[in-house]
């Protein structure tokens, strides 16, 4: 049982997920492409406030306002940023709503000094929750990317659902539950060849098997 996923045992995930045939023709044509280090972030108060960005936006204003906000902090410690004016940190792109979440967090990990990496997903959950501004979507995305679990699926995201509604023709909820546990213990590398599919466009054709 991989208990971090990293790119040297995504192989590990691909023979597991290739017994879906959805899975296997994305494997096949962009299996490649995926990084799970993409997103990544060792500092995990800055990893939160890059997903808090990304909270309710496209991916693509996403990827624009988290490039800002990099240039903004660039060589400051979280003590830094926190005394910055919210203000400034707004000029990036970020409602004021979003910087008081993201002062939320640069406050607690200033405050506590948590060892996340070596926590187990429960605990890293009750831990996060009580930060104002994170909930449970964030705290999926925070094991996905940043914690690298490898079995994270997040029914809160619409991304994943659509691109399981396209690749796959289901929208009955139980009919995608049942779905997302046979992926199970690699449900964050099918989620990340799920989003893959959408942000470029790839979807499976069951007539012909072909991009469309």
């Amino acid at each position: 049982m991989i208990s971090k996923l990293s790119n040297s045992n995504l192989l590990i995930a691909f023979e597991h997920l290739k017994k879906d045939r959805i899975m296997s023709f994305f494997i096949s044509n962009f299996g490649n492409e995926i990084d799970v280090n993409e997103r990544n972030n060792s500092n995990h108060a800055i990893a939160l406030c890059n997903l808090i960005i990304e909270q309710q936006i496209s991916f693509k204003a996403a990827i624009t306002i988290k490039k800002k906000f990099h240039d903004l902090i660039s060589n400051k410690s979280n003590k830094q940023i926190l005394e910055l004016e919210n203000s400034t940190i707004q000029k990036v792109g970020v409602s004021f709503k979003k910087v008081e979440y993201m002062k939320n967090v640069l406050s607690f990990f200033t405050e506590n000094h948590l060892d996340l990496e070596n926590l187990d997903q429960n605990e890293i959950e009750k831990k996060l929750i009580k930060i104002k501004g994170i909930g449970k979507w964030t705290i999926e995305m925070f094991l996905m990317f940043v914690i690298l679990k490898p079995d994270i699926f997040s029914f809160g995201d619409l991304a994943l659902i659509n691109s399981i509604k396209k690749n796959y023709g289901i929208t009955d909820e139980n009919e995608i539950y049942k779905l997302t546990l046979s992926w199970s213990p690699f449900r964050t590398v099918a989620s990340l060849l799920l989003w893959f599919s959408i942000e470029k466009n790839i979807f499976y054709d069951s007539n012909n098997k072909n991009f469309h």
